[in-house]
């Protein structure tokens, strides 16, 4: 995207600078700074090609979204002055208005506050900003050592199976001309497994620390990945093999903090300004290093958290979006986490082969009496693949939201008509207590054939 990158490249360059300032092993602050505007960036709101790709500009025509002002850019002229008196621009937020900024001085803030388009500060990391080592690679590939199953999901087969989504690849539907991101911490030799080999990679993106290489951390993603886009008839087949996928990192996994909700929002502007047209994420927050940065329950109504608000207003920009709803359920939390309360996504829930709530499957409701979990798929006994290429089983709402963003992601293949919000509520419409729907499995379990058989009844009856 030759464009995109050309307005970007005075952006690179403060980030080099904040690592190459960032290597000794020394305490660094970083502080999310809330501006009042977004100055004069030179870019407008007539010529969107020059800072959204043709494909982000054609999503919007076709569900009759506007570009506004929240999809410019801010201005360069902002981050270098927040540079002049300290606070190093690390990442930022277009639609939110927000640049986090890294210092060793905690008393930048002062300064801070005083420029004259700065609104207010807030803390949001501190620690030791040091570089981690690529681990190595060689240059065989992974391959499962498992046997081939005769049924032709291979050891997927179940989970496919209690969504109805067999029939749904069979009718033609596997995500053929649908982009996904998939936002998550890392995807550890996806580069390099075999179940991958088939895979469409569209591109990648680290967040994080824009010189690595997603393919060299953490294996979450990777195993998440699995679940839509593996391709091993007998072995594994995923929810959506023929999509073609945008692999993003947006997790530290070195510490939590807010400057996580940080990373993960400049990953859906990324998604977005690329043109995606589903968001899979497995992430989800509440609880901090730092305790007095922690949420409390009050604040699940899908608006108080910046990283909530981002998946909304991802789905304003026509993007379906699916969320984890997350793994307290027998914890002392036991809620949701966010960004599974923002309104107009999908929160996926996991269940059990008996399609009883898997007991580490985080409830509802959201703190304004929304339904969340949404809807649910197999949660516990899934079956992933691993950074060592092996099929394995797992646990996890990481793995029921993939798995059931993959078939979102052939249903909408379908019906390429209908908007994401019409999606999500012929899944909610299609799903086994629709009319009843509680704080353990929402709408309960989608039959996502039904959905496609229902839609298309609906559609020949109305014409």
């Amino acid at each position: 995207m030759q464009v995109k990158m050309m307005c970007t490249r005075h952006w690179f360059l403060l980030i080099f600078i904040c690592i190459v300032s960032g290597l000794s092993a020394r305490t660094d602050y970083c502080f999310r700074v809330y501006l009042k505007d977004k100055g004069h960036s030179g870019y407008t709101l007539d010529e969107p090609e020059a800072y959204l790709s043709a494909a982000a500009i054609d999503r919007r025509t076709r569900e009759g979204i506007f570009v506004d002002e929240t999809d410019l850019p801010i201005a360069d002229s902002y981050l270098e002055a927040l540079a002049e008196v300290g606070g190093c621009p690390v990442v930022k937020s277009k639609w939110f208005s927000t640049v986090v900024v890294i210092s060793e001085d905690s008393l930048v803030v002062d300064r801070l506050k005083g420029l004259p388009m700065v609104d207010s500060v807030k803390w949001v990391w501190r620690g030791e900003k040091q570089l981690p080592e690529d681990a190595p690679t060689g240059d065989t590939a992974l391959s499962p050592r498992n046997d081939p199953l005769a049924e032709p999901y291979g050891y997927a087969q179940k989970q496919i199976e209690m969504l109805n989504g067999i029939k749904l690849h069979e009718a033609g539907y596997r995500g053929k001309g649908i982009e996904v991101a998939v936002i998550d911490a890392g995807f550890k030799n996806v580069d390099r497994i075999t179940a991958f080999e088939s895979i469409r990679i569209a591109g990648t993106r680290n967040v994080v620390s824009p010189h690595e290489n997603v393919f060299r951390s953490s294996d979450h993603g990777t195993k998440v990945l699995s679940c839509l886009a593996a391709n091993l008839p007998g072995m594994m087949i995923g929810t959506a093999p023929e999509a073609s996928y945008w692999l993003i990192k947006s997790e530290d996994e070195r510490s939590e903090y807010p400057i996580e909700e940080d990373y993960w929002t400049a990953a859906v502007e990324f998604a977005d300004s690329v043109g995606v047209k589903v968001i899979t994420s497995s992430l989800g927050y509440f609880f901090f290093d730092a305790g007095e940065l922690n949420y409390d329950q009050s604040q699940l109504d899908g608006k108080t958290s910046l990283i909530s608000r981002a998946a909304a207003k991802a789905a304003d920009k026509g993007i379906l979006v699916f969320s984890s709803a997350g793994n307290e359920g027998a914890g002392n939390w036991e809620k949701i986490t966010i960004p599974a309360d923002a309104p107009n996504v999908v929160t996926v829930g996991a269940v059990t082969n008996e399609h009883s709530k898997s007991s580490f499957s985080s409830v509802g409701f959201t703190a304004d009496a929304r339904v969340k979990p949404d809807v649910v798929a197999l949660g516990s006994g899934c079956t992933i693949i691993d950074s060592s290429g092996n099929i394995q089983s797992a646990n996890g709402t990481s793995f029921a939201t993939p798995i059931l963003a993959g078939l979102g992601v052939c249903l909408w293949q379908a019906l390429p008509w209908l908007s994401n919000l019409e999606v999500i509520k012929l899944l909610q419409e299609a799903s086994s207590q629709y009319r009843t729907p509680d704080i353990e499995l929402g709408y309960g379990i989608p039959d996502v054939y039904k959905a496609l058989q229902e839609e298309r009844r609906n559609d020949s009856t109305s014409k």
